[in-house]
């Protein structure tokens, strides 16, 4: 049983593991004895979160100064992966995020929509997993096996209002998520899997302000999610751990094209 959810010495590459919940999965990963290679835009915070992790376990985190949507970086990073290291065992594609301009603020209607800013977090969110599951995944095919974990949201299934262009994106990993899983399957292997997990409300940076107010208190858009989650709170980041490592372990063997909803509650309440 062990055996089946051992990540002893695997090797997973995570985008956007400096963020308040890939952080929280580099850290268990490295804790559970795996190895990670971190990737980001910023070579401060890559090295600050490998000094963190290092005082884990020594020399189980490798990072990669990287534009995820830039293929020939990746092309580059994927060679120096398959020289580095003997091994690609999974992909956790964690990079994404809002802006403030692709964001309708009160009063506004959809008429106001700020389309450049909307476009620059399709691509981060869509292409930001694309390219490098594209580019990066060609290991997998080659070595025979693999799990990729992408971050899909609750705003893929039902219209959250504000975010038009994060829930289009996020629309948009669901379907590549289910097509690359049957592409991997289908004509590489059946040991090359491909799932999303979508999470509910977890309080983060990007988020923070518009769910907490600064005296602690719930702000009117976090009221209303709180109350339609029936566990009536916020998700912590580590409760995203588990299911990672589910997807990622071999007791997952039989799973891929999967959406997973870490969510309290919320995608299965319909408010009444």
């Amino acid at each position: 049983m062990n055996s089946l959810f051992s990540i002893k010495d695997k090797h997973y590459l995570l985008s956007g593991a400096t963020g308040a919940l890939g952080g929280s999965i580099a850290t268990y990963l490295v804790g559970h004895g795996a190895h990670v290679i971190l990737l980001g835009r910023s070579g401060d915070k890559l090295a600050s979160k490998q000094k963190e992790l290092d005082e884990i376990q020594i020399g189980h985190t490798h990072s990669f100064v990287v534009d995820l949507l830039n293929q020939k970086e990746l092309e580059s990073l994927k060679d120096k992966i398959s020289t580095e290291f003997e091994k690609l065992d999974g992909i956790v594609n964690l990079a994404g995020g809002n802006i403030p301009g692709a964001t309708l603020q009160e009063g506004q209607t959809i008429f106001d929509i700020n389309l450049s800013d909307t476009q620059e977090v399709v691509d981060l969110n869509l292409f930001g997993t694309v390219t490098p599951t594209l580019v990066l995944s060609e290991l997998m095919a080659k070595q025979g096996f693999g799990s990729i974990i992408n971050i899909s949201s609750m705003a893929a299934r039902q219209s959250i209002s504000r975010v038009l262009g994060y829930s289009m994106a996020k629309a948009g990993v669901d379907a590549f998520t289910k097509w690359m899983a049957q592409e991997l399957a289908t004509k590489f292997s059946d040991k090359i899997r491909v799932n999303a997990i979508a999470p509910g409300f977890f309080v983060g940076n990007q988020n923070k302000a518009i769910l907490i107010n600064e005296d602690g208190t719930y702000t009117e858009r976090g009221k209303k999610i709180l109350a339609n989650t029936p566990m009536g709170r916020f998700g912590d980041t580590s409760e995203l751990n588990g299911m990672v490592h589910y997807l990622l372990s071999d007791a997952s063997g039989f799973v891929t094209g999967s959406i997973f909803e870490v969510d309290g509650g919320f995608s299965s309440y319909s408010g009444v």
